[in-house]
């Protein structure tokens, strides 16, 4: 969070991987943190990429991932890849209700 009000993205890179590397549990708070920090600093891909990797570690995206993610596309215009993650927050949050 400090890093995002800062503008050093690249601090909440740096720190982020420090957690992976030492074999830190992580978390969906983890994943925002660094994503947001990316996003607000117009690092769209970079945010894009960590939302992607939350899958492969286990991590469920809550609806603050995804407002960061989609928040990372519209700051290139890409309505479309908004809109595939509108739905598939509409849809996880669908499976949520029914569980």
């Amino acid at each position: 969070s400090a890093c995002e009000k800062g503008g050093a993205w690249d601090h909440a890179l740096q720190f982020f991987s420090q957690l992976v590397q030492s074999s830190v549990e992580l978390d969906t708070i983890t994943f925002n943190a660094a994503m947001s920090a990316c996003e607000k600093n117009c690092q769209r891909e970079k945010a894009l990429q960590l939302f992607n990797a939350m899958a492969p570690c286990k991590v469920e995206p809550n609806a603050l991932s995804f407002q960061v993610a989609i928040g990372a596309c519209e700051q290139c215009n890409e309505r479309e890849n908004a809109l595939q993650l509108f739905g598939e927050l509409s849809l996880a949050q669908l499976q949520r209700a029914h569980c």
